[in-house]
């Protein structure tokens, strides 16, 4: 029986203006849309986005995906 290997990559970003739930919400919601994310979890006191990814992310479709969001990517 074999194992298929898949890498996935994490990732950590910043964002900035990120105060409660809701805001850590909206951001998951929009990175979560990128296509090759597997998971988001975003922490509004830290401001700590982190992402799991099948591969790199283009870092501004992140900061896009982060702006959609009502937050600055730093």
């Amino acid at each position: 029986m074999a194992a298929e290997t898949q890498t996935e990559l994490t990732t950590v970003y910043q964002v900035k203006g990120m105060t409660c739930g809701h805001c850590e919400g909206a951001v998951s919601g929009e990175i979560s849309a990128i296509p090759g994310v597997s998971s988001v979890t975003a922490v509004a006191k830290t401001g700590e986005v982190t992402v799991v990814s099948a591969a790199p992310l283009d870092r501004e479709a992140v900061a896009a995906a982060v702006d959609e969001a009502g937050y600055e990517l730093v």
